[in-house]
C-alpha cells in the first residue's frame, strides 16, 4: 500500500496527492500534523528515504529560524525537533513498499513506479 504523509494546507502536498490520484493508485493519507509522528516512525522514514535527518527539515519555517537555525544539532536532536514541531517536516513524503521520496518536485513521485 502506498502512503502519503500529507499536510492539507501545503500546496506541494496537495499536488502530490493529486499526482497519486491521477496515477490511479490506491493510497493511505497520513495527516502527520494532526497525528504527529514519533521518533521511531520518523527514523524509519528517514531510513527509507535514505537521507540525513537534516534533509527532511523545512528550513524556511519560522520555528526553525527562531529556535534551531545556526545551532549544531545531532541527528537525534533534529528528529526530536520534528517530533515536537511537525511543520518542520518536508512534504509530501510518499512511501511505496521499501522505496520512498519527498515529492518536491512532484515528478519525484513518478520514480516510485519505474
Amino acid at each position: 500500500m502506498i502512503k502519503i504523509y500529507h499536510h492539507n494546507r501545503c500546496r506541494k502536498s496537495r499536488e502530490g496527492l493529486q499526482t497519486l490520484k491521477e496515477l490511479g493508485q490506491e493510497f493511505e493519507i497520513i495527516d502527520y500534523i494532526s497525528n504527529p509522528l514519533g521518533v521511531d516512525k520518523l527514523t524509519e522514514l528517514i531510513a527509507i528515504l535514505n537521507i540525513a535527518p537534516e534533509s527532511l527539515i523545512r528550513k524556511s519555517e519560522t520555528i526553525w529560524k527562531s529556535d534551531y537555525k545556526g545551532k549544531e544539532l545531532s541527528d537525534n536532536e533534529l528528529i526530536q525537533a520534528m517530533v515536537k514541531h511537525p511543520k518542520l517536516i518536508e512534504r509530501p513524503i510518499v512511501i511505496r513498499g521499501k522505496k520512498g521520496v519527498i515529492g518536491r518536485p512532484n515528478e519525484r513521485i513518478l520514480n516510485l513506479f519505474i
